[in-house]
């Protein structure tokens, strides 16, 4: 996606409407639009990244630690049992820009997902982090 194109380049620059509540020199972290839960944020970072693959590591420490205050705050403000912590990377997750979710969590409440999880055997855990451990 193109910076020109690109929402959260769009909100970064304030060129749209953004319910804005951190922002530095690197980071910024807003309200979603269409949360799961009410305080349901996003932290993105200021330059335009289209993965986190893309990321310098530095960039990543830092957009981290500001996760870290910014689901202590959500969580302090909405007076949520858990937060969740979400990243996803590619087309097909349905993310098309750099970003990581903060999701206020509460008892009881269940992710979407986690209806569709099975145990899998595991041999087949084992094999698959073998493959994994090769590419590390």
């Amino acid at each position: 996606m193109a910076e020109e194109s690109c929402l959260f380049c769009k909100l970064v620059k304030k060129k749209s409407p953004v319910s804005c509540f951190y922002e530095d020199e690197r980071t910024m972290a807003f309200l979603a639009t269409r949360p799961i839960s009410e305080g349901h944020a996003l932290v993105i970072p200021r330059k335009h990244f289209e993965t986190i693959y893309d990321l310098p590591d530095e960039d990543i420490v830092h957009l981290f630690k500001i996760v870290k205050k910014v689901a202590f705050a959500v969580k302090k403000t909405v007076d949520a049992g858990g937060i969740s912590i979400m990243q996803h990377n590619g087309k097909a997750t349905g993310q098309h820009i750099f970003h990581v979710h903060v999701i206020p969590r509460y008892e009881e409440q269940e992710m979407p997902i986690s209806k569709r999880l099975h145990e899998v055997d595991r041999a087949n855990l084992d094999e698959v982090a073998d493959k994994i451990r090769e590419h590390m």
